[in-house]
């Protein structure tokens, strides 16, 4: 018994001193890491051609670090993380535009809806190569949203390469303070029996507007809405809180949305709805497009896996990852006399719909496909966008050739917006046999 028991103590022994070893190990390579990183930097500032700000290294290295990883995590200096912050509150000022960094250039996700950008031209998909004349190449994103931003009524000429252009061309933009709309509802139909909700963006306000133009038409004895059409084409998504709420209105009961961590293998939380739909029920009809990304796709998930509304329209975006603001504290070493050092915006989950469907480079797929048709002036295809066309997009776990995204062509023409017409004889079909039956 002794002899196995001085076995046993003589194997934990070993295996302690192979685990210390191994940490050991993982810590000098941290440490060695940490110091190669320092050493860069002062070799740069001690020895590079020009003088050199180590503010600005650090940002850079930051930078290099997150762009690495996918197209969505990056670092906010103090100034741009004012600025997001700005944005979710529904007024900022600017151009009005969706934007990523692809290739060392900007590329345009969507235009806000009323937005300088979009009255000036400026469509989804395209590549903004110059700022009054300034290369875009080898500026950071925040660098090139600075340069956008400015003094109201003020002027910016932006280089844009659009695909089968034959070459770039310069649109001239009026800076103004971005009113992001948010919400609109109109009534449509023959029968003027169909609430018509545009939904542009997911920001603080969404929900608290979205309520306040449902409680009065469901309250109201003169209008007779008898079904709903929610709009989320070029919506470029926005604050997942408010995804839910707006989501919850329209059910009873189910889960929303679910987040999970595919490297760990675990849900980190589920969003279910509490009784209340504003609507009683009524038949519900969405469109979506190439332009419907992140909240937008989250409200069309749980309402098709809840069986509560007819998806129409095209592949939305399939921008399905979570992202966590941390923001950073002061750092003596780096930033010595820095009181705010901005946040980091990490990639931390995906999220996954109420069936168990991953969003990610995937999108929600229309119950029936319908596209925008092209005419003289229009090509649809000119306007596709998507998450797998962007550089390191993480790809989805369930499907490794997996494509997301669509045209987010929408025509300024009412009369011309095939899927808005034809969602609106959808319904109209639909009413008509309910009151039939």
């Amino acid at each position: 018994m002794r002899k196995k028991n001085i076995g046993l103590s003589s194997s934990l022994f070993l295996l302690l001193l192979f685990n210390f070893e191994n940490f050991a190990l993982s810590k000098t390579l941290e440490d060695e890491n940490l110091d190669l990183l320092e050493k860069v930097i002062t070799l740069v500032d001690k020895e590079y051609i020009d003088l050199t700000n180590q503010n600005e290294l650090m940002e850079s290295a930051i930078n290099g670090i997150l762009q690495s990883l996918d197209p969505h995590s990056v670092y906010l200096p103090p100034k741009e993380f004012e600025n997001l912050q700005n944005n979710t509150s529904g007024q900022f000022g600017g151009l009005g535009i969706e934007v990523t960094m692809e290739n060392g250039i900007i590329k345009v996700i969507s235009p806000i809806d009323d937005s300088p950008a979009l009255k000036a031209g400026m469509v989804e998909g395209d590549y903004i190569t110059h700022i009054n004349s300034e290369p875009i190449l080898g500026k950071s994103l925040s660098d090139a949203v600075d340069l956008m931003r400015g003094e109201p009524k003020t002027e910016i000429t932006i280089t844009v390469v659009r695909e089968k252009n034959d070459s770039a061309f310069d649109l001239k933009i009026i800076r103004d303070i971005i009113q992001i709309p948010g919400v609109r509802m109109q009534i449509e139909g023959h029968n003027k029996s169909i609430g018509y909700i545009r939904i542009s963006t997911f920001n603080e306000k969404t929900s608290e507007k979205l309520f306040k133009e449902l409680y009065v038409i469901e309250n109201s004895n003169e209008k007779n809405i008898k079904g709903y059409i929610l709009d989320l084409r070029r919506n470029p998504g926005g604050l997942l809180k408010q995804a839910i709420e707006v989501t919850n209105m329209f059910l009873e009961e189910g889960e929303i949305v679910s987040t999970k961590r595919p490297r760990f293998k675990e849900k980190i939380r589920s969003f279910n709805a509490k009784p209340g739909d504003i609507t009683n029920g009524k038949p519900l009809i969405i469109i979506v497009n190439g332009g419907s990304a992140s909240a937008s796709e989250i409200v069309a998930g749980a309402l098709q896996d809840n069986n509560r509304a007819i998806i129409i329209g095209t592949r939305t975006f399939g921008k399905g990852s979570v992202q966590t603001l941390y923001p950073l504290n002061k750092n003596n070493i780096f930033f010595p006399n820095s009181k705010n050092l901005g946040a980091i915006k990490l990639t931390t989950a995906e999220y996954y719909t109420p069936s168990g469907r991953s969003i990610q480079a995937e999108g929600i797929i229309p119950d029936f496909i319908i596209e925008q048709k092209s005419d003289e002036n229009n090509d649809p295809e000119k306007y596709k966008v998507g998450e797998t066309q962007l550089n390191k997009f993480i790809k989805n776990s369930g499907k490794e050739d997996s494509e997301s995204g669509s045209s987010a062509y929408i025509p300024e023409n009412e009369e011309k917006d095939t899927q808005l017409n034809l969602a609106i004889k959808i319904l109209e079909n639909l009413l008509l046999q309910i009151q039939i039956s």
